[in-house]
């Protein structure tokens, strides 16, 4: 879970899950990006980040999402995205990106 200093928190739930917990918005999204970045260096052909535990989102955490998914296609991993909150997607769709993200 999350510390008190910490906003965002990423954890592995199995090989290919991964769960995320805080914040993804202008204030943590150069430390979710850090903890992001790390896990695009494992072996892995399929990642799901599931969203579920995001309590805030803005659009710096859309753009990291975007970026992950590049770090993702240049790792040759396939990069799929759960329980996106609605405020993300409501931007995704705002902005036309809601088809490059792949939303199970």
């Amino acid at each position: 879970m999350k510390s008190a200093k910490s906003l965002f928190e990423i954890s592995q739930v199995d090989s290919e899950r991964f769960k995320l917990v805080g914040e993804l918005s202008f204030v943590s999204v150069q430390e979710a990006m850090k903890k992001g970045a790390k896990l695009f260096v494992l072996p892995a052909n399929k990642m799901v980040f599931d969203l579920a535990g995001i309590t805030k989102a803005d659009s710096a955490g859309l753009a990291l999402l975007l970026e992950w998914l590049r770090l993702a296609s240049l790792s040759g991993v396939d990069l799929h995205y759960v329980n996106l909150p609605r405020q993300l997607m409501a931007m995704a769709h705002v902005a036309g990106v809601d088809e490059i993200l792949v939303i199970d």
